[in-house]
């Protein structure tokens, strides 16, 4: 589907008891859940398991609540090689500072975080049989891969004996809106703001000491940030250390290496030891990139204070950092809060919930307990709670289509830099094919391809990339290099092995660009009405300021012009994309590229 030339851009269990109303369990095959929802069939004896995963705090933590009722609490963080390889260098990092603090703030509650290495199901079967765990928690998940992992764990727990019989594992999730029935969800996120749903209240977890563990126990010691990496490493497959490299270097480096012909050695993050020198020099930018907000709780509450009063003078060295950040990394309006915050949201450092509170709390302050109907007062703050309720809103769609995942096509979700990715997969043997769609468009576009290209003697593979169809849309700049980092990771992350890879439209662009950069993960390229500046003797000319980035007003409207225009005439273009079948221009293509059109964020 070419339609336009893309210009460069750089860059099962009620009840635990009445005590806990704000909580939220809920369970892969259930209809509905609420936030006040109950949980565990079975009154809380024994020893509970607490298992860590991408919510890395004690604040604001519904399980921690709930867990600390049973007589005995063993909290856990499993480094598991399949979860961390998906992470960069600088959000490793992040994961190492959030668990020192974790432990910390368990420590000063009594109780303590066993730290192991090895798959989760291993891990967490070897601990339920030591302590004798009658029941597991762990946050519900979105993401195929992790959803599988969980269903392993559940499947590995019916093994393990206890005198109330098998330990039971419960999924919780911290609610954001008070939802009875996802199937009454809308279907676009305009609708679903008019329906002005109210935030649930951040939980205050309201005892002083924790239960403890009621055998001796080999905690574990933290980590290094070498111990990390040497631990991937020697568990990489397939694809080995070649690839991981891929990753490690982005696509603008690489190709401001060939414009400048400098040398080609890898940009790697810095060690571990680093990181920490800055946390405790005072920075709430704890990396040694130094890019990102991290380590605890209350050092991304205390940056996220400064980000709301951006527009007021401080004396304090720290948020002035952060004021320094947020001018640097603002590329558009409301882009620097997900560029600062959004890995320690990922990572569940800080929830959505608390970062919306925060910011109503402090637009309440700003208006004298008013808030006005016409938006908030200050730009941070509308960046914040836009944020946050996006998030939210995407989390509940691909929870929803989990639920409703019983068509011919399945849908899975893949979590990329914390944004969540559609895509869909058919076919058990033979070449790797990766379909990508074109502007506007969506991995459903080749719904009527995918089956036929597996039943073919091929493993097919179709995504949708970020900020299309139902995939995430963040306040990003979105540039052709970023797309093509995306289709590169998933290459690496999900498909394991170099493709065959298939571009419509600006999706050809994109597929060429990613075979001309990493060229060893591609077996052979197909364009289709490819539209961008596909053509020999491209030269790329990397920019280097974050002013060189921002988005100028004219752009800023030219993009609200083409998006206008397409939700006139999206009938009429993809009728002449199929100029000799033009039945296949049906409604379920039209009133999906409308609905994702209505909120796309260029």
């Amino acid at each position: 589907m070419a339609l336009l030339t893309f210009p460069h851009f750089s860059s099962h269990f009620p009840l635990l008891s009445s005590h806990f109303p704000s909580l939220s369990f809920s369970f892969p095959n259930t209809r509905s859940f609420s936030s006040t929802r109950r949980y565990c069939s079975m009154k809380a004896t024994g020893t509970a398991i607490l298992w860590f995963k991408h919510d890395l705090r004690t604040d604001d933590h519904p399980a921690l609540l709930a867990a600390s009722a049973f007589p005995s609490l063993v909290p856990i963080y499993v480094f598991d090689h399949r979860i961390l390889s998906r992470f960069s260098d600088e959000t490793l990092e992040l994961v190492l500072l959030a668990v020192e603090d974790l432990r910390k703030s368990l420590k000063d509650r009594g109780s303590d975080l066993v730290i192991r290495f090895g798959n989760a199901e291993n891990v967490i079967q070897q601990l339920a049989t030591e302590v004798k765990a009658t029941c597991v928690f762990a946050e519900q998940e979105v993401e195929y891969e992790l959803r599988f992992i969980i269903d392993v764990v559940k499947q590995r727990l019916k093994s393990v004996s206890v005198p109330q019989g098998s330990p039971r594992i419960e999924l919780w999730r911290t609610p954001f809106y008070d939802i009875k029935d996802l199937e009454n969800l809308p279907a676009s996120y305009d609708e679903f703001k008019k329906l002005r749903l109210s935030v649930t209240t951040p939980l205050q977890l309201s005892v002083s000491k924790l239960p403890g563990a009621e055998i001796e126990l080999d905690w574990g010691v933290l980590p290094s940030y070498d111990d990390i990496k040497g631990f991937l490493t020697s568990n990489q497959q397939k694809s080995g250390e070649k690839w991981s490299l891929m990753k490690e270097t982005s696509a603008e480096t690489i190709l401001r290496r060939k414009v400048l012909k400098s040398g080609n050695n890898i940009e790697r993050s810095s060690r571990f030891g680093l990181t920490q020198s800055r946390e405790r020099n005072g920075s709430v930018f704890v990396t040694q990139k130094g890019n990102i907000v991290g380590g605890s709780t209350n050092n991304v509450l205390n940056a996220l204070a400064a980000y709301l009063r951006y527009l007021e003078g401080t004396a304090r060295d720290d948020w002035q950092e952060v004021h320094e950040k947020v001018r640097a990394s603002e590329s558009r309006n409301g882009a620097s809060f997900i560029g600062l915050f959004g890995p320690a949201l990922s990572l569940g450092i800080i929830s959505r919930r608390k970062v919306h509170y925060e910011a109503i709390k402090y637009e309440k302050e700003r208006n004298a307990g008013f808030l006005s109907p016409f938006g908030y007062s200050a730009a941070t703050i509308a960046a914040a709670v836009d944020a946050v309720c996006s998030m939210e809103w995407y989390w509940l769609l691909a929870l929803k289509n989990q639920k409703n995942n019983h068509g011919i096509h399945s849908t899975r979700i893949w979590k990329w830099k914390g944004f969540l990715i559609q895509y869909s997969v058919a076919g058990e043997d033979g070449p790797a094919i990766l379909l990508v769609h074109g502007f506007g468009a969506f991995w459903e576009h080749y719904r009527d391809n995918i089956h036929g290209l597996a039943e073919s003697g091929n493993r097919v593979w179709a995504i949708t990339i970020l900020g299309f169809g139902k995939s995430e849309k963040p306040n990003v700049v979105y540039t052709e290099l970023l797309w093509a980092e995306l289709l590169r990771d998933f290459i690496v992350d999900i498909v394991g092995e170099p493709v065959h890879l298939v571009g419509n439209s600006i999706g050809g662009y994109l597929v060429a660009i990613v075979a001309r950069v990493w060229s060893d993960l591609i077996k052979s390229i197909v364009l289709i009405n490819s539209a961008g500046n596909v053509i020999p003797r491209y030269s790329f000319i990397p920019l280097s300021t974050i002013q060189d980035r921002q988005t100028s007003g004219a752009s800023w409207l030219g993009s609200r012009i083409l998006v206008f225009y397409l939700r006139l005439r999206t009938q009429e273009l993809l009728k002449k994309c199929y100029p000799t079948r033009v039945e296949r221009a049906d409604d379920f293509l039209i009133s999906e590229m409308l609905r994702a059109v209505s909120f796309l964020n260029f």
